[in-house]
């Protein structure tokens, strides 16, 4: 139910932006020409990145994106939640300008441990970009960190959730998650360690790397019910892309 939920609302969240003239580019993204590419999160490098800002996903996204939530130190990018002045919330998310296809995707992070709250690391694409909606995602629940949970939509179909049980707080210290991706599979790594493959129905079109932060509503049954704690941070060290040979 959750994720219908999710589709839904995003296709409505669409629309409505559709309506109101608000920051979705109907135009898919550039694809990636090269075999490598790298941010080690120095500085914010605005001509291969930007920050969302100004709007909302809508639904269960409990937030507005602020690009004043996006901010690097020490060879670090941290990405935030605080609460608006008005009784809501500002989340964080910084995406490629770029869209890539298949290959190695890597990323080292540390993510947040609050009940109610996702940090994620993941690809999409979909409605916002002129194409179908296919992502593959790595995503923390902040209420268990010591688990993460894998999924992928493919043409705005889910429901391929599978929670990998890490035997660490990820919230603890930075490491490696990332997945392999090609024609036939999907398979998720944890500290360069291969943990979980899927095979059924494998999403096809090159997406955005996207990272975010953002806390939840109406979806208690999967994340907790948010108890409005700010500020919260989430971490990125680097992420990386290798395309397949």
């Amino acid at each position: 139910m959750r994720k219908t939920w999710k589709t839904i609302i995003f296709s409505l969240a669409i629309a409505v932006n559709a309506l109101w003239g608000c920051k979705l580019d109907v135009s898919a993204a550039t694809l990636f020409p090269g075999d490598y590419f790298g941010i080690g999160f120095d500085w914010d490098e605005t001509d291969k990145m930007e920050k969302s800002d100004g709007w909302s996903n809508g639904g269960m996204f409990d937030c507005t994106w602020s690009a004043n939530n996006v901010n690097f130190s020490d060879g670090k990018m941290h990405l935030s939640i605080h609460k608006d002045g008005t009784g809501g919330y500002t989340g964080g998310e910084y995406r490629t300008r770029q869209a890539f296809g298949y290959g190695m995707y890597n990323v080292s992070m540390k993510p947040i441990k609050n009940v109610g709250v996702v940090t994620s690391f993941f690809t999409y694409t979909g409605p916002s970009d002129g194409t179908v909606w296919d992502e593959i995602d790595i995503e923390f629940l902040g209420k268990d960190t010591t688990k993460v949970q894998f999924n992928y939509y493919t043409n705005g179909v889910g429901e391929h959730e599978f929670l990998y049980d890490l035997g660490f707080d990820a919230s603890q210290s930075y490491h490696q998650y990332g997945f392999y991706w090609d024609q036939n599979s999907i398979t998720w790594y944890v500290d360069k360690k291969p943990v979980y493959t899927a095979t059924k129905d494998i999403p096809k079109t090159p997406g955005r790397i996207m990272m975010n932060v953002w806390p939840g509503k109406n979806v208690d049954e999967w994340l907790g019910r948010y108890n409005g704690v700010t500020p919260l941070t989430g971490s990125y060290d680097w992420i990386s892309y290798t395309k397949t040979n």
